[in-house]
């Protein structure tokens, strides 16, 4: 028998992953006729069909799908194993996938810190999506946001900063510091009204509405505007401990909610042993330097996530 087709075997994987011809000459950057030729070759080269087709459905058949899936085991330790022989011989580095809020305003103010600490390892700081998996191919820790404890298999896992959110304003804003002020002042809403909603109930002002406001769907664009003097937002008192030290937020009340949830620190337990010191080194600076934000009153009032 001759060599495999490892190009039409690439293809099948791609079609496998993701459900499409047309997605996968997409990623691939060919036509989907091409796709379906090289398929095509494939069944050949094997002597038997990989796909059910019926009219313009094509569904992978139990072999067709087993075969697939050996195919993205073995070309993702390739991957990951270029991108080893990439690195080898260079200096020590390492990637971070942040979500974006902790990115911008607690980890690229600190990070001076890990510099001065191992100024030779090189440290390349990427988003990380927040609701989309990291690809730990490429990364070697992730900061991620969750409103439960988190315990996803495979890694290992450190609470780094807690949720809890209060209403913030800039001072200009003056001091609204009851449920009715903070309506009269105007709301500012992170994604959509029901964080606000929690609050308020929270805050013993269930009979209030919601007053409209502005409506951002990124946490730094709140932030924004809460610190541009728009209206009242509610931000984690982690994220946002650097502001509230340094006067250009004050916090308005100790009522809080999103308790439960938090930010946590994903890595492999066993990283790549060229990659080892480095990861560790980052994460206990991290976990070292995140500390204890400010706190609320004994006996605050506080929930779960809104």
């Amino acid at each position: 028998m001759s060599q495999a087709p490892l190009g039409a075997l690439r293809v099948l994987e791609a079609v496998a992953r993701h459900g499409s011809f047309s997605r996968a000459a997409d990623e691939l950057c060919v036509t989907q006729s091409a796709v379906s030729h090289q398929v095509r070759g494939l069944e050949d080269w094997l002597g038997a069909p990989l796909f059910e087709r019926s009219g313009n459905r094509a569904t992978l058949r139990p072999h067709g799908a087993e075969l697939a899936a050996a195919l993205s085991r073995a070309l993702g330790e390739i991957d990951a194993a270029c991108r080893r022989a990439r690195r080898a011989g260079g200096p020590p580095s390492l990637t971070v996938a942040v979500i974006p809020s902790v990115a911008i305003c607690w980890l690229i103010p600190r990070l001076g810190g890990f510099r001065a600490l191992l100024p030779d390892v090189t440290v390349r700081i990427v988003y990380a999506i927040h609701g989309q998996p990291v690809d730990f191919r490429d990364a070697d820790l992730a900061v991620v946001f969750a409103e439960r404890p988190l315990d996803p298999p495979g890694m290992a896992v450190a609470r780094f900063l807690p949720g809890r959110t209060v209403p913030v304003a800039a001072p200009h804003l003056g001091r609204p510091e009851t449920p009715a002020a903070m309506l009269a002042a105007g709301l500012l809403h992170d994604t959509d009204l029901s964080g606000w909603r929690g609050w308020l109930d929270a805050a013993g002002a269930a009979a209030l509405p919601v007053a409209p406001g502005p409506v951002f769907e990124d946490f730094n664009l709140l932030r924004a505007a809460a610190l541009a003097g728009q209206g009242v937002a509610l931000c984690p008192l982690a994220i946002i401990a650097d502001d509230l030290r340094e006067g250009r937020l004050g916090q308005l009340s100790e009522i809080a909610v999103r308790d439960t949830c938090g930010y946590y620190l994903l890595s492999s337990p066993a990283p790549a042993a060229d990659r080892a010191p480095a990861v560790a080194a980052f994460r206990d600076w991290l976990l070292a330097t995140a500390g204890e934000p400010p706190s609320l009153a004994p006996g605050d009032s506080s929930r779960g996530c809104a």
